[in-house]
């Protein structure tokens, strides 16, 4: 029989791939030029509900390089950090 601390950390990877994968998902759909980079406009077609501010302020926070657009790397550190919620 599996402990508590077992079977929750066993639940909480469960869940966070299927979060990582449903943002990986929303982030392929939202890069609407094809270039292989979301901008914030481009982040804002998903996340119509969030405030502009907030949405722009957690773009800011993972554009680490600072060029306007999330790359492959800091759209798996959204993903990862949890910064962006599954669109919906």
């Amino acid at each position: 029989m599996k402990s508590a601390p077992t079977t929750f950390a066993l639940f909480f990877a469960g869940t966070t791939a299927a979060f990582t994968q449903a943002f990986a998902q929303d982030a392929v759909e939202a890069d609407a030029d094809g270039d292989g980079m979301v901008s914030l406009a481009e982040l804002q077609t998903l996340y119509v509900d969030l405030p502009e501010e907030r949405l722009s302020a957690d773009f800011d926070q993972v554009d680490i390089d600072g060029d306007g657009l999330l790359n492959d790397d800091e759209i798996a550190l959204a993903r990862e950090s949890g910064i962006f919620p599954p669109a919906g």
